[in-house]
Parts: structure tokens; C-alpha cells; sequence
């Protein structure tokens, strides 16, 4: 049996689930009332917007759609998440290269540091397509074959804080 709830009650558990994880929630974070607030207010991006919270990025702005940022060194980025991290890493004086490819492939990391021995790549629609998580496997699989240190990054070591000093510090130079 599915619950009916009020609206108020579903922009209040969008607000609580906001304020204890510090940032807008994903409908996938709270799938109990992901169908209640399409009923309701149209769709999940509608119901965060009635809750007086700025969205998440859309369907149409993932990874079929991509936004181009150019990162503090001038590199160009597929996000602000990506850039985030390119200027990260320009900030922390390490020397990154862009779309590093994978040996013997069409696969690209997002980054190369050192002698091509370490790529990063920022997952950020991990779990938000099959198709997305097989190229995780693929690249994590290419990366064991040729001796490569994969260096993953998420959305959740960039917000609602950017924690990369930790993720990064097998390559941090003091």
C-alpha cells in the first residue's frame, strides 16, 4: 500500500533530508516520496524548487549533455565538477594533463599526473546509468592491465566540501 501524504509533509521531509545531509538531496536519497512528489507538484525537481532549494541537474544535463567550464589553467571541463577538481589540482601545484588516453584503447581519463602512471577520473554519474557504471568497470579493468593507479573521485568528495587532500595525497608534493 502506498502512503498518501500532504504536500507540506513532502516539502518538509525534502528541507529535513537537505539539512542533515548538508546539500539538496537526490530522489534516489529519498525514494519513498519520489512518487508523491511527481503526484504532487510534477516532478521531483518541482517539489525541491516548492521547497525553496535550488535543484540538482536534470536528466537533460547529464552525461548526454555536457557543460563546458574552463578550469583556472585554462583547461577545458566537461562540469563545474570537473573543473572543481582541475583547479584543485592547479591550486595544489601538481601538473595534470586533460583526456589522457588509456593505453591500446578510445578510452580517455579525465587526468594524467606524473609519468602517465596515475590517471583521476571524476565519476560523477556514477549509478546513474548502467552504460556509465560499465565504463567505470572498463577503465578500473584497463587501469589494473597496465599497472595504472586509478585515482576515483565523486560527487560526494566534492560537496557540500571539497575533501581532496585525502583522495589526493599519494600525489601532493611537499
Amino acid at each position: 500500500m502506498v502512503r498518501k501524504y500532504k504536500p507540506d509533509e513532502v516539502l518538509d521531509m525534502i528541507r529535513q533530508a537537505a539539512k542533515k545531509l548538508k546539500r539538496v538531496p537526490s530522489k534516489r536519497e529519498i525514494k519513498n516520496i519520489a512518487d508523491a512528489c511527481v503526484w504532487l507538484f510534477g516532478s521531483w525537481n518541482k517539489a525541491v524548487i516548492a521547497a525553496g532549494l535550488q535543484p540538482n541537474r536534470s536528466h537533460s544535463q547529464r552525461m548526454y549533455r555536457r557543460v563546458s567550464t574552463k578550469a583556472l589553467d585554462g583547461h577545458l571541463c566537461d562540469s563545474i565538477s570537473e573543473a572543481i577538481v582541475d583547479n584543485w589540482l592547479t591550486e595544489s601545484k601538481i601538473f595534470h594533463t586533460r583526456n589522457t588516453p588509456y593505453p591500446e584503447t578510445r578510452h580517455r581519463a579525465d587526468w594524467g599526473v606524473g609519468k602517465g602512471d596515475t590517471f583521476i577520473e571524476y565519476f560523477g554519474l556514477a549509478e546513474d546509468s548502467p552504460r556509465y557504471d560499465r565504463s567505470i568497470e572498463k577503465k578500473r579493468e584497463l587501469c589494473r592491465k597496465n599497472k595504472i593507479k586509478l585515482i576515483e573521485v565523486y560527487a560526494k568528495d566534492l560537496y557540500p566540501k571539497v575533501c581532496l587532500n585525502d583522495k589526493f595525497k599519494q600525489i601532493i608534493q611537499y
